[in-house]
C-alpha cells in the first residue's frame, strides 16, 4: 500500500504517512513551523495522528539517548537484562565461594 493511500475504516478513512513524512510532521511540529492542528491539515490526517507521532518520535529518541556509550544498538530493556544477569553470575559465584569456605570451615559432617 502505497503512503498517500486512503483505507477505509468503517465509514471513515485514513490516510497513512511514509516514515520520512512522519519525520517530516514530527519536525515541523518540534521546530514550531506547524502547530498540531496546522501540520494535521497539511498533511490531510487527524490531529490525534499527529500526537501519536510525536509522542512515537519522542520516546523513540529517548530510547535512544539513554544507551551507555559503547553498547550502540542496544535498548535500554537489552542492556537492563544484561546487566541483571551479569549481577546473577556475581552473586552465583560469591554463593558457591561462601558454600565451600563452610564446608572447609565447618567440615562435611555437618552437611550430612
Amino acid at each position: 500500500m502505497s503512503s498517500n493511500t486512503n483505507v477505509k475504516n468503517g465509514s471513515k478513512s485514513r490516510r497513512l504517512l511514509a516514515p520520512s513524512q512522519k519525520y517530516e510532521v514530527f519536525t515541523s511540529v518540534l521546530t514550531g513551523q506547524y502547530t498540531q492542528r496546522e501540520a494535521a491539515a497539511k498533511w490531510r490526517v487527524d490531529r490525534t495522528t499527529v500526537t501519536s507521532i510525536c509522542r512515537t518520535a519522542k520516546e523513540g529518541a529517548l530510547a535512544a539517548l539513554s544507551s551507555k556509550p559503547g553498547r550502540s544498538g542496544k535498548s535500554p530493556e537489552q542492556i537492563e537484562l544484561e546487566e541483571t544477569r551479569e549481577r546473577v553470575a556475581q552473586l552465583q559465584a560469591t554463593v558457591a565461594e561462601q558454600a565451600i569456605a563452610l564446608h572447609l570451615h565447618e567440615g562435611k559432617a555437618h552437611w550430612d
